[in-house]
Formats: structure tokens, C-alpha cells, sequence
């Protein structure tokens, strides 16, 4: 097959797919189009093609534009540019109605769900404030400069004009020198306060890691194999060309994984701005935290969702409540006002600084236990136990089926589940309608502005 990339070609797009792009069609294959609106007329720029049936590009030229297309906000995420802001070039009712076409393409899809999906603002919109991020990470160049990554790549973008920070936030980053290859953490939080973390150099995953040994092990994936039947000529031989292609993403891929691997390792931390410790508020309670530690970004999100875990709760004085992927236990100190003193809230979190911060800040709720431990384990520890209520705001990568088969055995009456990843979230809701659960509310919030990212909330009951 003829390797598609840097070819130019005119397309229409179709809907939304999850990711940020547009589905199109070009001489019997799919092509994933980012930088424009379903039912625009484009011209295309393939930007990666790996073989197979869909290749990425971008749309470098608008030849029909969509009503809903407006001047990009952000100067940073054009193409070829970074990944921040995948629909700023779309007007916010635009963006939003995107997004619950995803959702609802993704519940219909994978857990045989058909709603109708509105994607709904948090109070406080970027409109409003000027931004919404409260919490950046940014990479440092080789030159000491810090910026953003280009979209799937490692090349550094020094340009800090994204939109999403609040006001603040980047003021006077751009132009300072940093540590070169360092990350910065930068958070302002509820007092307004900035605190700047420089995270060390990570130390690269050496090519003859355990890590890469255990990769070399492996057995091609299917697509992998695919790739193999399709390197080979009418003829048997070996087609050097496409056996290249292959090694060369073999390596790119253990590349980046090795990359990933020491970005996610432990790291020194100094302390450039501010105190290192954010205070942030809840229900008009008050969290002090690492300021590398999860929060979430939107100003506003942790309040809205926290509210809507109290309003489906249904909880009364005296019930059982549990908080699985708790954090500092937000959700888990509303649920504690529910239950009150003759009741019991148990919380797990697998990050200890989140728990000792989360204990800190709930020393009046000794009805709280809040553990740190892996919710898998911890839920194999809970003996027979029916909790009331469950809720659950796992990693993107959602709470797969050993989770939810393990949670939905102890029969709790509800069960509060939040997503950020509309693909994760349906096959969780699709589990727990197999272990007998209805889908009986669920809302959507554009927590993420201008990108792609939405985050769902359900509530399950039995």
C-alpha cells in the first residue's frame, strides 16, 4: 500500500470521532481529520500513516466553512501545532454539542445505550474568567525554554498563549529560563495563590531495561500481524520497505513507552513559586495538598461535582457509603454530612500523599476512613459489607471489569460513576448493567473547554 504521508487531497467530513477529529473517507479508506467541523469541504495534509485501513491528517485549507466555525482562540493547537485545544476554532455551543455526539455515539456503541446527550457548562465559564485551567504541566526545551509538546511528538512548542490557564497563571513563565528537560507543575488555587514545581530531569529507560526485555517478549499485536502479511509481495518475498516501516514504529513505540515510563517515575521536586502546598475549598470546606498532587483542573468542577454525588446519594443517617478512587476525599466528606456520626464512610486511594492531605483536612469526621491501598485489594477486603452507595471516579482509563464485577458483588442500592473518557466510561456502564444495574441519570460537563475532553456523571441503581 502507498504510504499516504505529506500527500494533500480534498475531502468532506462526517461526524465527531473520540479524539478530536472528523471522520472522512479518500479512496476506500478513513481518515481522521483534525481542525475541522462535520460537513465542511477541506483540504487535507496526512500527517501520519502507518498502513491499514485509516491514516491522520490534518485540514490545512477551509474550502467550505461550517456557521459554527469562528476564529481560533488558541495560536498554539493549529496544525502541526500542539494538542491543547482541539475545537477552539468552534463556537462553544459548537464544541458542546460535538462532544455529546460523541458520548452518545460511544454509549450506543459499546454499551448498547441510546440517550440523547446534552453537554452542559460549568458555572463559571472561561467566558466568564478569562480561562479555566488552574492546574498546567509544561515541558522545558533544550534551550531552557518552557512550552507544550506537539501533538504526538516530543518536539517542545515555546509558545505559552493557550487560552485555558485563568489569568495569572503563565505570567512571566515565557520568559524566564528553566532546567533543561525539566517538567513544571504550575497550579493556582483557591486563594489565588501561584506555586510553581520544577520536577527533575526524568532518567531514561535504558534500551536493555527490564522493561523493554518483557516488551521483546511479546507476541505481535493483531495489528502488528496485520502489518506483517501486508509487508510481503504476490511474489513471498519480504517487502524491505514496509519490514523498515515496521521496525522503525516498533522502536518509536518501546521509544515512547520508555519515555512515558520515566515521565510517570518518582521525581525530585524544588519548589520555584509559592509554597508547594494549594489550598483549595469544597462545600465550604477547606483542603491544603501538594500542588503536584490531583485536583481537579477546571476551577469549578470539583464543587459541581461534588454537589451532584450529595443530590444522587440518596443517603440518610446511619447508611454505609464508600469512595473508591477518592483522592483527598471530596466526595467522601459530603457523604459524611449525609450519613452523620452513626454512619460510616469508607474511602480508597492508591496515591498516599492524597490520603494524608485527605486526612488532614477531615479530622472532624472521625466517621471517615479513609485508606490508602489499590481499590482492587481493598475491595477483596471488605467481607460482606453492603454499602448504600457507591461512588467511583476512577483514572481515565476507567474501572474495568475486576472492579466492577468485584464492586457490583457487594449489592450496593446506587452507584455514582464518573468518567473523563467517553470510550472507558461506556464499557463501565455496559458492566454494570450486565451485573444488573440500570442507567437511571447521567450528566455531561464541558470540564475541559475547547478541547475535546468531557466528563460524564451516572448514577446506576439495582
Amino acid at each position: 500500500m502507498t504510504d499516504w504521508r505529506n500527500t494533500t487531497f480534498e475531502v468532506r467530513l462526517g461526524p465527531p470521532g473520540h479524539g478530536g477529529f472528523c471522520v472522512a473517507r479518500h479512496d476506500g479508506r478513513v481518515v481522521f481529520v483534525r481542525h475541522g467541523l462535520p460537513g465542511e469541504l477541506v483540504r487535507v495534509r496526512v500527517t501520519e500513516d502507518r498502513g491499514g485501513s485509516f491514516c491522520r491528517a490534518d485540514a490545512i485549507d477551509i474550502l467550505e466553512a461550517s456557521p459554527d466555525r469562528v476564529t481560533a482562540t488558541c495560536p498554539v493547537s493549529g496544525p502541526g501545532g500542539a494538542g491543547c485545544c482541539d475545537f477552539s476554532f468552534a463556537t462553544p455551543a459548537a464544541q458542546r454539542e460535538l462532544k455529546a455526539m460523541v458520548v452518545a455515539e460511544q454509549l450506543r456503541r459499546i454499551a448498547g445505550v441510546e440517550r440523547e446527550i446534552t453537554v452542559e457548562p460549568i458555572t463559571g465559564s472561561a467566558d466568564e474568567i478569562g480561562g479555566w485551567r488552574t492546574r498546567v504541566r509544561l515541558v522545558v526545551d533544550a534551550q531552557g525554554r518552557a512550552g507544550v509538546h506537539r501533538l504526538r511528538s516530543t518536539d517542545v512548542i515555546a509558545d505559552l498563549r493557550c487560552p485555558q490557564p485563568v489569568p495569572g497563571a503563565l505570567d512571566g513563565v515565557a520568559e524566564q529560563s528553566w532546567t533543561p528537560g525539566a517538567d513544571l507543575v504550575i497550579a493556582v488555587d483557591g486563594d489565588g495563590v501561584r506555586h510553581i514545581v520544577e520536577l527533575e530531569v526524568p532518567v531514561p529507560v535504558s534500551a536493555g531495561g527490564r522493561g523493554d526485555d518483557r516488551r521483546g517478549s511479546e507476541r505481535p499485536r493483531s495489528n502488528e500481524r496485520g502489518g506483517e502479511r501486508r509487508g510481503r509481495r504476490d511474489s513471498g518475498r519480504p517487502d524491505r520497505r514496509a519490514l523498515r516501516n515496521g521496525e522503525a514504529q516498533a522502536s518509536e513505540r518501546r521509544s515512547a513507552s520508555a519515555r512515558r515510563a520515566a515521565t510517570h517515575a518518582p521525581r525530585e521536586e524544588s519548589v520555584l513559586d509559592g509554597s508547594g502546598r494549594t489550598v483549595e475549598y469544597v462545600a465550604g470546606r477547606r483542603w491544603e495538598l501538594s500542588a503536584t498532587g490531583f485536583w481537579q483542573a477546571h476551577h469549578g468542577a470539583a464543587q459541581c461535582y461534588s454537589d451532584i454525588v450529595a443530590e444522587w446519594s440518596g443517603l440518610g443517617s446511619g447508611d454505609l457509603a464508600w469512595d473508591l478512587y477518592s483522592g483527598a476525599g471530596v466526595f467522601a466528606a459530603r457523604l459524611a454530612e449525609q450519613v452523620g456520626p452513626d454512619g460510616s464512610v469508607l474511602a480508597a486511594e492508591s496515591a498516599r500523599t492524597a490520603v494524608v492531605d485527605g486526612n488532614a483536612a477531615l479530622l472532624d469526621l472521625p466517621w471517615v476512613d479513609l485508606r490508602a491501598d489499590r481499590v482492587e485489594r481493598w475491595l477483596t477486603e471488605q467481607g460482606s459489607a453492603a454499602p448504600e452507595v457507591v461512588v467511583l471516579d476512577p483514572p481515565r482509563t476507567g474501572a474495568g471489569k475486576e472492579v466492577v464485577s468485584a464492586l457490583t458483588g457487594h449489592d450496593p442500592a446506587r452507584i455514582i460513576h464518573i468518567g473523563c473518557d467517553p470510550a472507558a466510561f461506556a464499557r463501565d456502564l455496559g458492566l454494570y448493567q450486565s451485573a444488573g444495574y440500570r442507567l437511571t441519570r447521567l450528566r455531561a460537563f464541558d470540564a475541559f473547554p475547547a478541547t475535546h475532553h468531557v466528563e460524564c456523571l451516572a448514577l446506576l441503581e439495582r
